[in-house]
């Protein structure tokens, strides 16, 4: 089994709290964990202001940058978990239209959507992580 830790320099650096993506490669599969996204810029700017949309958009954005990192998509994907500041039932809409846009799939990972209290940084109204997984892939290039 070998495990990578990447830090996408399109994305904030964390490293002193967390790596952005973790693979772990094992008989043929590599498993991509990636760390929660939210509405940043690669400078750590809020992007989105209160706007649940904009900020899905971007996290769903970030989310995807994450993946591009170790070789996937979000076509790779098999699990997301969504964490919502505040969640209200009139929030799944919004959040809904941001994910059919990052995930134009047939087939949708399974997914839990969580409210919470509070995220990370005050201003932040979401939070995305995901694992994916594929086989048959050229490992040595991560």
């Amino acid at each position: 089994m070998k495990k990578n830790f990447i830090n996408p320099p399109d994305l904030p650096k964390w490293t002193q709290a967390f790596s952005q993506v973790v693979t772990v490669s094992n008989g043929g599969l590599l498993t991509i964990y990636l760390s929660g996204q939210v509405s940043v810029d690669q400078d750590n700017n809020l992007v989105g202001g209160d706007d649940l949309g904009k900020q899905a958009d971007r996290a769903f954005h970030n989310l995807q940058l994450a993946l591009e990192s170790a070789g996937a998509t979000t076509k790779d994907v098999v699990k997301l978990n969504i964490f919502v500041k505040d969640y209200k039932f009139a929030d799944a809409n919004t959040i809904s239209n941001a994910l059919q846009k990052a995930f134009p799939h047939e087939n949708l990972p399974a997914s839990t959507w969580f409210g919470v209290q509070s995220l990370a940084l005050d201003g932040m109204l979401i939070e995305i992580d995901a694992i994916a997984i594929f086989a048959d892939k050229d490992f040595t290039k991560l």
